[in-house]
């Protein structure tokens, strides 16, 4: 069989004259020294087994979750069980190789499992409209975050340092091109603290992470009236696992929920592709960021499916949008479409249950150890954060000698520490090895 080489000779020259450079030394001398590849040394004509055969000998040499490590780390990335219907429902060639949906008549399939996706992320945040899904938590966030800017005619945004860190950069980021002002609010012993906001008395919205990147539980009937008298929105990005155990946003009176769908059937896969979840008040479905899969009938009057709200500011007025997102995470939409039609109301439910039954357990444990203490003593669901007598980036480097990816260290200004994760995939026995490790490695 012949395999498709993408780049011929004269190819590689025309894109080296455009750059002006001479070879694809020069090229690759960009890239850090730090960074590049090394020690790759193929065989010129070697048979595709035997590359194969090189490539899986390299990546012998990683240590993996599940394999190798026991997993405990979280903070926006989970190691959840995924059920074998996903792969095997999701996977299937009519969706692997489905292109955007531009004709119902031929995209019906598609089209359902994306209109259904929408419904549970709607139940699951209590609000009633949302999209077909975004790039990622993070992405999602900024989505929220200029929505609230368009809706208030206003310009800064209340962000609580316990949205992930990694979530506020990219925030930034795009707030540097669409001049949006960006105020973080501390945190007070877990939880934000919005009476030490910055001076605008009139911010576009608050941003607030629920449970927060420390594994709080926030305040978000005390966050959503703080928004109330100030004019603004309550933007939640919510954990959609806790939606198992924990009050819907929309229920406190949220006007923009978001989040990160991984944990429901997508691997940790070395950080993505992930899934932005997103939902809003029906006051806002114009100014809704990405793709809406709508119901109707056809002319038989059969019920059917299409795009919605597709010709909307973002295609035709882009200039002055509040959104520029035009496509979404099919394939990974229809894995957590999957996954939590599946778990069901009930297990969900048990999914957040076991969660945090784990979590509490593995807290206990950890606190019972001399020299180790809470970060925070605000209630947790599923996470928690940790503090001892070594640095966390030590304690990581030999937990994972013991075998376990111990946690992922927490910025200073969040405290420092360990953040700590337990999904339903911990057992007890696994529980008690990580905890006898960690005190080992703290002696």
């Amino acid at each position: 069989m012949a395999h498709f080489v993408p780049h011929t000779d004269a190819d590689v020259d025309a894109m080296l004259g455009f750059l002006g450079l001479s070879s694809l030394e020069e090229l690759f001398s960009t890239i850090p020294e730090a960074l590049r590849l090394a020690g790759l040394d193929l065989s010129p004509g070697l048979s595709e087994p035997d590359v194969m055969a090189e490539m899986e000998r390299l990546a012998g040499g990683n240590r993996a979750v599940g394999r190798d490590l026991v997993c405990f780390a979280g903070a926006g990335a989970y190691d959840h069980d995924i059920p074998a219907v996903v792969r095997r429902v999701a996977m299937r060639a009519e969706f692997v190789t489905a292109y955007t949906p531009y004709q119902p008549e031929v995209a019906q399939g598609v089209l359902q499992a994306l209109f259904e996706y929408q419904t549970m992320v709607c139940r699951l945040f209590g609000l009633p409209v949302a999209n077909a899904s975004l790039y990622d938590g993070a992405s999602a966030c900024v989505e929220a975050a200029n929505l609230a800017a368009a809706v208030t005619g206003r310009g800064t945004i209340w962000m609580s340092r316990g949205v992930h860190p990694h979530w506020r950069e990219v925030v930034r980021t795009f707030a540097a091109g669409t001049g949006h002002e960006l105020c973080d609010v501390p945190l007070r012993d877990g939880r934000t603290a919005w009476d030490r906001a910055g001076p605008d008395s009139a911010p576009a919205a608050l941003l607030v992470q629920h449970p927060n990147h420390l594994g709080c539980l926030e305040d978000l009937a005390g966050a959503a009236e703080e928004a109330r008298s100030r004019g603004a929105l309550l933007l939640v990005a919510f954990d959609p696992v806790a939606g198992g155990l924990l009050r819907p946003p929309g229920a406190y009176g949220a006007d923009v929920v978001v989040g990160e769908g991984q944990p429901f059937g997508t691997p940790l896969s070395l950080g993505g592709p992930y899934l932005g979840l997103f939902a809003c008040r029906m006051d806002h479905v114009r100014r809704l960021p990405g793709r809406l899969v709508g119901e109707t009938v056809d002319a038989e009057g059969r019920r059917a499916y299409v795009t919605t709200l597709r010709a909307r500011e973002q295609d035709i007025r882009r200039e002055k949008a509040s959104s520029n997102v035009c496509t979404n995470q099919t394939l990974i939409a229809v894995c957590c479409a999957v996954h939590m039609a599946w778990l069901g109301t009930s297990g969900l439910r048990e999914l957040a249950l076991r969660c945090a039954r784990g979590t509490r357990y593995t807290r206990e444990a950890l606190l019972a150890i001399d020299g180790i203490e809470p970060v925070a003593t605000a209630p947790v669901l599923r996470e928690f954060a940790v503090r001892g007598p070594l640095p966390a980036e030590t304690v990581v480097e030999r937990m994972a000698e013991e075998g376990f990816l111990a946690g992922v260290p927490l910025p200073q200004d969040l405290g420092g520490g360990l953040l700590v994760a337990v999904t339903e995939r911990r057992t007890r026995e696994e529980i008690d090895a990580y905890a006898a490790a960690f005190e080992k490695v703290i002696r």
